[in-house]
């Protein structure tokens, strides 16, 4: 079957190529900037403009599935100009993807819309399922209207999943990567106070997650992409620094990661305790439940 990946060269697009290659499946990744070396081995990478469906809509006709990965990346400074880009990037594909699947004469079966846990804002200690509303942060909103830009393609009697997910732990990009090398240089610790909910998952969890709602049938609607077990960062700290053999002892103050990131501090500084209760009752089974397996599985040790 035929599945085309919007933001397949990111850092879960391209991991979800390879499982859907993998698998026998053609793979056609969309791509702002479709160089190979960015791409896995097999797929077809298609150039696009991330606004329009224009020179490669016609591959979402007779597709089996569309994923949308595409966006750019929160991970930097924010000024009002970024917030602007970071939004705009979402809602363009979005609609780009609704343009294309309006033109289609065979419809694809199912759309997996990305959001993020983020939609929920910073709940404290709440334990959140899929039931529980949005917040009104920057984040919260940003997720809102990002899941609505393809809302239009339920009308079309295309299947949706929204695909809310945690963090994603991986070496080869997030927050993992981001954390290793400081923790290797005895420099690691708790961000802030410590105490903000870190709602995880191990790559290979969501991929197969990916997969599994794709295939389900009657899969439709937000699940939360996110471990059983969510943690504080603290804890988080404490247990990556146990399995790499270090301390994690040096906290960073909240005022440097505000210099650093300004506003978008505020994503490492607060968090939710996120639960996956749909995926679980749809059946799912998770590799790496326990995030100290999960570091161990990833980090070799």
């Amino acid at each position: 079957m035929r599945v085309v990946i919007a933001g397949g060269t990111g850092f879960l697009g391209r991991a979800l190529a390879r499982r859907l290659v993998a698998a026998g499946d053609e793979v056609v990744v969309l791509s702002r900037r479709p160089e190979p070396a960015r791409a896995p081995a097999g797929v077809r990478l298609v150039r696009w403009d991330g606004r329009t469906a224009a020179g490669w809509g016609e591959w979402v006709d007779g597709a089996f599935a569309v994923v949308n990965l595409a966006g750019e990346t929160i991970g930097q400074r924010w000024t009002r100009a970024v917030k602007e880009r970071i939004r705009e990037s979402r809602l363009q594909a979005g609609r780009a993807l609704v343009e294309a699947v309006a033109a289609a004469r065979t419809k694809p079966r199912v759309l997996l819309q990305a959001s993020a846990v983020g939609y929920y804002g910073p709940r404290g200690e709440e334990r959140l399922t899929e039931d529980d509303p949005p917040g009104d942060d920057f984040l919260a909103r940003l997720a809102v209207d990002w899941e609505a830009s393809t809302q239009p393609v339920e009308a079309m009697g295309v299947r949706r999943v929204i695909l809310r997910t945690g963090l994603v732990l991986h070496p080869e990009g997030g927050a993992l990567a981001r954390l290793l090398l400081p923790f290797r240089l005895f420099l690691g610790g708790p961000l802030g106070d410590g105490r903000q909910g870190w709602s995880w998952i191990h790559r290979d969890d969501w991929v197969e997650a990916v997969c599994f709602l794709m295939e389900r049938e009657d899969a439709r609607g937000p699940y939360n992409l996110t471990a059983p077990h969510p943690v504080r960062n603290a804890e988080f700290s404490r247990i990556l620094g146990r399995v790499l053999g270090r301390p994690a002892w040096l906290p960073v103050p909240a005022f440097a990661l505000r210099i650093v990131f300004g506003e978008g501090a505020d994503a490492l500084l607060t968090g939710q305790f996120v639960l996956p209760r749909r995926l679980l009752e749809a059946g799912f089974s998770f590799r790496y439940p326990e995030l100290e397996p999960a570091l161990r599985a990833l980090l070799g040790r």
